[in-house]
C-alpha cells in the first residue's frame, strides 16, 4: 500500500517510455508531441490509462463516450495525463449466445493494455454481469492502483402502481402478452440488477467510485463527474496517484465477504 509520498518521476512506470534519454524514448514523446501534447503535459507526471468499455452497440455504456471526458478532466486535475483506451464491449442485450464467453477475453485485453502502454495507473469504465469482473481481474493481474467507475443502473419501471424488474416480470407480462392481455404499446424494462451490485462489491474493496455506484446511468449525478475539484471521483483520483497497487488487505477482503 502507499506511504502517501509523491512518487519521484524516475520511480513512475511509465519512465522508461518518456523519461529515459534514449533513442527509443525520444521516439515516445515525438509520437506523444504529434498527438497534441507538450511535453509538460506529461513530464514526470503518472499516466493514468481509462479503459473505456463504450460502443454504439452497448446500451449500457452509452454515456461514456461523455464520461470519459470528465474523466480526463479529473485526472488532469488530480496532476495526472490521462490516455483513453478503448477496451473490448460486452453488450449484454445483443451478444451471442452469452458475453459469458468473452468476459475472460476482456480480462486478458485489460491486463496486457495495462502491461504494455506506459500506465501507472488506471481508471476503468464498465457496467454490469461480464465487463465489472473483466475489467478488475485484468487490472489485479497488472497490479496497478485502480479505481472502477460503474455506469450505473437503469431507471425502475413502473406499471399500474408497482415497481417492474427485468427478471421474473418480463416472463410474467410476456406470457400476458401472448394471451393478449396487454399490448406492446404499454411499457418496458428497466435494469437494476448486476448494474448495481457487482460496484457494490467493488465499493467494499475501496476499488469503486461511491457517488457514481448510487446514480443512475441516466442521471445528471453522473454528468460532470470528476469534472470538479471536490467531487468524489476528482478525490478518488488523487487518491488513486498515491497508491502503489491493487493489492487488498485482510481487512477489505473480509468486506467484500460481508457484503456478498
Amino acid at each position: 500500500m502507499s506511504d502517501g509520498r509523491k512518487k519521484k518521476p524516475e520511480e513512475l512506470r511509465s519512465h522508461r517510455w518518456y523519461g529515459v534519454k534514449d533513442l527509443r524514448s525520444f521516439g515516445h514523446r515525438s509520437r506523444t508531441a504529434q498527438m497534441g501534447f507538450h511535453r509538460t503535459d506529461y513530464s514526470g507526471k503518472p499516466v493514468i490509462a481509462i479503459l473505456n468499455t463504450w460502443s454504439d452497440i452497448n446500451p449500457c455504456h452509452t454515456h461514456f463516450k461523455q464520461r470519459v471526458e470528465e474523466v480526463k478532466r479529473g485526472i488532469w486535475q488530480a496532476g495526472g495525463f490521462p490516455v483513453e483506451m478503448p477496451a473490448l464491449s460486452l453488450s449484454e442485450p445483443f451478444q451471442k449466445p452469452t458475453t459469458m464467453l468473452y468476459r475472460n477475453l476482456l480480462a486478458m485485453e485489460a491486463e496486457e493494455l495495462l502491461r504494455s502502454y506506459p500506465a501507472d495507473g488506471a481508471v476503468l469504465m464498465g457496467g454490469c454481469d461480464k465487463t465489472t469482473p473483466a475489467l478488475v481481474m485484468g487490472a489485479v493481474s497488472m497490479n496497478l492502483p485502480t479505481i472502477f467507475l460503474p455506469a450505473g443502473p437503469m431507471l425502475r419501471g413502473d406499471y399500474k402502481g408497482g415497481f417492474l424488474g427485468s427478471g421474473s416480470d418480463t416472463w410474467k407480462y410476456w406470457a400476458e402478452l401472448r394471451a393478449g392481455n396487454i399490448t406492446e404499446e404499454m411499457g418496458w424494462f428497466g435494469v437494476f440488477s448486476t448494474g448495481r451490485t457487482p460496484p457494490e462489491v467493488l465499493t467494499a474493496l475501496r476499488s469503486a467510485v461511491r457517488s457514481a455506484v448510487e446514480a443512475p446511468e441516466v442521471r445528471e449525478k453522473l454528468i460532470g463527474m470528476g469534472a470538479e475539484p471536490q467531487s468524489g471521483n476528482a478525490i478518488a483520483l488523487r487518491s488513486l496517484l498515491k497508491r502503489e497497487s491493487t493489492v487488498w488487505t485482510k481487512v477489505i477482503k473480509d468486506n467484500n465477504i460481508s457484503v456478498q
